[in-house]
């Protein structure tokens, strides 16, 4: 089995197209960016939180390889109800975890990119959208 046929899973490719799910909406009031120093890849996440600071609704635009955008899918299915604290938290864990320091960050879905870990030139677009997603939420709020 190629590299390629190891990390372009069926299961990886799937999720791309969720990203249809969570198209942008220009209407939301927060919104943060982050590219890949590592292959140049883009996201940009707009977001809306509820009043505690979670995350209510979500939309995305992205340019990025197939394990960028199923990493971006990953983020998108399980942010709903999450706030900067956790997403931070999960960006620290995958840090970590794409270092070899430490377990698969505990987020749901990430075995799909599982196998991305061994392939450094990828790293960076798998971080993506939780640094957009902290972008987003360290934003300025607008008042109500």
């Amino acid at each position: 089995m190629s590299g390629a046929e190891r990390l372009y899973t069926p299961e990886l490719l799937a999720l791309t197209l969720r990203l249809a799910e969570y198209p942008w909406n220009e209407a939301f009031p927060l919104k943060g960016s982050a590219r890949s120093k590592s292959c140049g890849s883009t996201l940009s996440i707009a977001a809306e939180t509820d009043r505690t600071g979670a995350i209510a609704g979500l939309g995305m635009k992205i340019q990025a390889c197939a394990v960028g955008q199923a990493s971006a899918a990953i983020f998108a299915n399980e942010a709903k109800g999450r706030d900067l604290a956790a997403i931070g938290r999960t960006l620290d864990q995958m840090t970590h975890w794409l270092a070899g320091e430490g377990p698969l960050p505990e987020w749901p879905g990430f075995s799909a990119i599982e196998p991305a870990r061994a392939f450094p030139g990828r790293h960076g677009a798998m971080l993506l959208p939780w640094q957009a997603a902290l972008a987003a939420l360290s934003s300025t709020q607008p008042s109500d």
